[in-house]
């Protein structure tokens, strides 16, 4: 029998692949800034046991087809929609993903962003840096309150939770949106349940946390931006598929909503050029809601332990679709 073969798409730190290494024979791309090629993920997954892919990576059928050895494929990430999970389960693939271990780092950075777009924190860095402080005047840079405010939350998971919680720091009226009522965030944080749009109507606030979905696909639409206060903020650390970028430039644009904070983007890397990054009333992230050096490294512990228990026939700790273990 082969040993175990193990390809990992991006450069991870080695000290973190030490029992994986002792069970497998492990490659890495040799790159942490630029994605592995499709070719190359093609040429691994055909003699691949298992598979350390990041969020970015386009896992189909396609490629399944051609991997007969896969047995695990670990996601540096919570979501999961880079995968083909029917054909994964169907094949008897396992994928696993990353929960729990990002949920404070995410919330955090939910928060911080925020609070960067309501304060205009970013734009008065640049102000400075720039050189324009030449004098003060009373609305130098003047933003938006957050204390006392309302936060309309679109997305009670984990996270949603976990923002929620940042926000009774900031004594703020707390409602959410959610496929189902979240009763235990009701008692604990005082949220209340409301429907979309008088979510949409009545916050300050709205922050988009859900997974991308056919029902979440375009949610962010110029009619959504419509029925917002004309001075609302609109935060996406969800997914960038949630939006429909051009409607949300277009409602920054007509003065539909007065800013929008956003870590995630349909395309991305997102071009240099987009309207979005060009639009004063914009704070855009490169997609780092979980980028703290303490959870990333968790995030790669946690799914090497997932490959490490299927290669040894166990189950693993966090997999996606368990019905695919065999």
């Amino acid at each position: 029998m082969d040993n175990p073969y193990v390809f990992i798409t991006r450069k991870i730190p080695n000290e973190i692949l030490t029992e994986l290494k002792e069970l497998a024979e492990v490659s890495m791309w040799e790159y942490d800034d630029k994605p592995v090629s499709r070719e190359r993920l093609l040429e691994e997954a055909q003699k691949a046991t298992a598979l350390l892919t990041m969020l970015s990576d386009p896992v189909d059928k396609a490629l399944m087809d051609h991997a007969p050895k896969l047995k695990v494929i670990a996601n540096l990430a919570v979501g999961y929609d880079n995968i083909d999970i029917e054909a994964a389960t169907n094949a008897e693939i396992v994928i696993c993903n990353t929960p729990d271990v990002l949920t404070d780092t995410t919330a955090d950075l939910a928060f911080g962003l925020l609070m960067a777009t309501a304060r205009k924190i970013t734009e008065a860095e640049r102000f400075i840096r720039d050189g324009k402080w030449v004098n003060w005047s009373p609305f130098l840079l003047a933003g938006y309150d957050i204390h006392h405010k309302t936060i309309g939350i679109v997305g009670m998971g984990r996270i949603g939770e976990t923002v929620a919680r940042r926000a009774t720091g900031f004594e703020m009226n707390i409602q959410y949106y959610n496929r189902s009522r979240k009763k235990t965030a009701e008692e604990s944080l005082g949220a209340s349940y409301v429907s979309f749009d008088d979510l949409l109507r009545t916050s300050d606030f709205v922050v988009n946390l859900t997974p991308l979905t056919a029902e979440t696909k375009g949610l962010f639409n110029y009619e959504a931006f419509q029925k917002m206060k004309k001075d609302a903020i609109f935060i996406n650390v969800g997914r960038g598929g949630s939006v429909v970028e051009k409607d949300l430039v277009a409602a920054l644009e007509n003065k539909e909503i007065v800013a929008a904070g956003l870590d995630v983007f349909t395309e991305e890397p997102i071009s240099a050029s987009d309207p979005l990054l060009s639009h004063p009333n914009t704070v855009c992230l490169p997609h780092i809601g979980s980028s703290s050096i303490e959870t990333r490294m968790e995030m790669c512990r946690l799914a090497v332990r997932n490959i490490v228990k299927v290669v040894k026939g166990e189950e693993p700790e966090t997999p996606v679709n368990k019905r695919a273990f065999r």
